[in-house]
């Protein structure tokens, strides 16, 4: 935006002019370094930016978990407006049937990438911007980073010509900005591969200050994470958002083809897991000392809840070598049981 103290004369008027000239372009803002950097390349050479954010349910900027950056903060800084676009039951459903399959994890990160662009697509269409900026660097990621993945990517979303990346744009093919003469290339950088040197240098001369530490920003790229996903997706057809909001709290166990049974960590998972139980689901803790709120779901819930009862109790405070009362609530009865300590042995088989 142009700072302007006159309210009249042909200072105001030359302003408005240069205000009304000034390309529009859309950014997919992350809140990490590079989409932040990304950002104010194109706010230096003019360009009027307008950010897009992706939620998922597996990178939720709210949740504390996921990428966990401050997205509404960092829009504030770079002083760009910003639209928050959910993807929900289309992105599971994506995830049961990836085209371009999944990484290490369980991170679909071409599929994905392909997602969150058609959303900035979309908006760009919108407010009638010229092209999308995003922050990926070439070579940083391993699946989605590479020149054939950022080509399929542009395929897929049908934005051929359309993405310009800044930071590594000066390494890619030309783009339809450049070909059309609204960007230059000696304007753009030639960064690659996972160092961060370059990056953190363009943050101390565009002053941001305390640039967040580089991460996947999604859990699905997590080992362990993807080892509980996978595990849903296998049991369960179509998955659903508490079903997957269970996952990323909790010691989980598959106990049979049927069967789930998630143990609390702390105290605030503890009260997760009771916001998160569903009828049917048969919750379990014991009654005179501290420990977790375990969770049983599934068909075959009830056949398990003696072995649970002793999983609980051996995750708590409770004596290991003696009896202990459980409570065990289903629906709205809830029966107390004894129980003892389960022995390590005979539950670690079952931990995910």
């Amino acid at each position: 935006m142009y700072d302007v103290k006159f309210v009249y004369g042909k200072s105001s008027q030359i302003a408005v002019t240069e205000e009304k000239l000034k390309k529009k372009v859309v950014a997919l803002l992350s809140g990490g370094l590079d989409s932040q950097l990304a950002v104010r390349m194109m706010q230096e050479q003019g360009f009027d930016v307008s950010a897009v954010a992706i939620k998922t349910p597996f990178c939720d900027f709210d949740c504390g978990r996921g990428c966990g950056f401050e997205i509404r903060e960092r829009a504030d800084d770079l002083n760009v407006n910003l639209k928050t676009v959910y993807l929900g039951d289309e992105y599971i459903e994506m995830l049961k049937h990836p085209k371009h399959g999944i990484g290490a994890g369980f991170n679909p990160c071409v599929d994905c990438r392909t997602m969150m662009f058609d959303a900035a697509k979309k908006h760009m269409e919108e407010i009638g911007a010229e092209f999308i900026i995003s922050g990926e660097v070439l070579g940083q990621r391993p699946m989605s980073q590479h020149l054939d993945a950022l080509r399929l990517i542009e395929k897929d979303a049908n934005l051929i010509g359309k993405i310009v990346r800044p930071l590594s744009a000066g390494l890619l093919p030309e783009t339809d900005p450049e070909r059309n003469g609204l960007i230059k290339r000696e304007n753009l950088g030639m960064i690659k591969g996972r160092t961060r040197r370059n990056q953190l240098q363009m943050a101390k001369e565009y002053g941001i200050e305390n640039p967040p530490n580089a991460g996947g920003g999604c859990l699905l790229t997590e080992p362990q994470f993807g080892i509980k996903a996978k595990d849903l997706f296998a049991h369960v057809e179509t998955p659903t958002i508490n079903e997957i909001d269970l996952l990323k709290i909790g010691r989980h166990f598959r106990l049979d083809e049927e069967t789930k049974f998630v143990v609390g960590r702390d105290n605030d998972e503890n009260q997760m897991i009771k916001a998160l139980a569903l009828p049917g689901d048969i919750l379990l803790e014991a009654k005179d000392y501290v420990g977790p709120v375990s969770i049983l779901r599934g068909k075959n819930a009830k056949s398990h809840v003696e072995f649970a009862s002793a999983v609980t109790l051996r995750y708590s405070d409770a004596p290991k070598t003696e009896s202990s009362i459980v409570l065990v609530k289903n629906e709205n009865l809830i029966e107390e049981i004894s129980a003892k300590c389960a022995e390590e042995q005979s539950y670690i088989k079952f931990r995910m």
